[in-house]
C-alpha cells in the first residue's frame, strides 16, 4: 500500500495518468472502476478493454461461439497500446465498441474519448501484456473469492448478454476457470496493491478517489 500511495504522489509530474484495474470475472473491478471514474467526474473518463476483443464477423456464428474468449489472444492488446500512448501525447482516441451476442465489432459505432488528467483502464486479462503494464502509472487488482465471482458472472451474462445457463456453465468449465488460473490469477503480482471485493470495498475506493482528486484538479 506504501507503494501505491507512493506512486500516486508522483502523479503531478506526468498527465495524463493511467489507472489499470484488473481481477477475475465478476471481482468488482468494473464496478470499482466506474465509482472512481464517479468520484472524479470530468477530470477522468473510463476505458473497458472488453471493447478490444478481435472481430470475429468474418466467421459463422457457431464458430464464433467456440473460441476461446478468455485467452488473452482473443483482445487486440496492440490498438489498446496505441491508444493509450495517443491519449498519454494528448491525442483523442475512437474507441471500438463490441457486441457480447453475435462476438463481433460494430464497426459503424465507436466511442470518442478526450485526453483528461486520469484514465482508468479495466479488464480481467490487463496485467496479461507486458507492453499494457508499462503504460500503466498505477495498477490495481481486485482480488474477490471464486463463489462471490461465479455467480455475479451467471447473473451478468444473463441479464446482459442474453445468454442461458447451460451455455454459461459449459464457457465457465471450458474456458473461465482454466485460464483464469493460467493468466489471471498469476498476473495479480504486478499489481502495486490489491483491493477484496472492488466496489463493495468502502474504504479503498475513499482512499483512491480521495488521492486522485489532488491530481485531477
Amino acid at each position: 500500500m506504501c507503494e501505491f500511495i507512493h506512486n500516486l504522489e508522483d502523479f503531478n509530474t506526468m498527465i495524463p495518468k493511467i489507472v489499470g484495474i484488473a481481477g477475475g470475472t465478476g471481482s468488482g473491478k468494473t464496478t470499482l472502476a466506474r465509482k472512481i471514474r464517479e468520484g472524479l467526474g470530468a477530470a477522468s473518463t473510463l476505458i473497458q478493454f472488453d471493447w478490444y476483443y478481435r472481430d470475429l464477423s468474418y466467421l459463422p456464428l457457431k464458430e464464433r461461439e467456440e473460441v476461446n474468449f478468455d485467452h488473452p489472444a482473443s483482445l487486440e492488446s496492440e490498438l489498446l497500446v496505441d491508444h493509450l500512448k495517443r491519449l498519454k501525447s494528448g491525442q483523442p482516441i475512437d474507441v471500438p465498441l463490441y457486441d457480447f451476442k453475435t462476438h463481433s465489432r460494430l464497426l459503424n459505432d465507436t466511442v470518442h474519448i478526450d485526453p483528461v488528467p486520469v484514465i482508468v483502464v479495466e479488464g480481467i486479462l490487463l496485467f496479461c501484456f507486458e507492453p499494457l503494464r508499462d503504460m500503466l502509472d498505477i495498477k490495481i487488482f481486485v482480488d474477490t473469492d471464486a463463489d462471490i465471482r461465479v455467480f455475479r458472472r451467471i447473473r451478468r451474462d444473463m441479464r446482459e448478454r442474453g445468454r442461458d445457463f447451460n451455455s454459461i456453465r459449459k464457457q465457465y468449465y471450458k474456458t473461465v476457470r482454466p485460464m483464469h488460473l493460467e493468466f489471471v490469477e498469476p498476473s495479480k503480482r504486478y499489481a502495486d496493491v490489491i483491493i477484496p471485493e472492488g466496489g463493495d470495498n468502502l474504504i479503498a475506493l475513499d482512499l483512491i478517489i480521495e488521492r486522485l482528486k489532488q491530481f485531477a484538479n
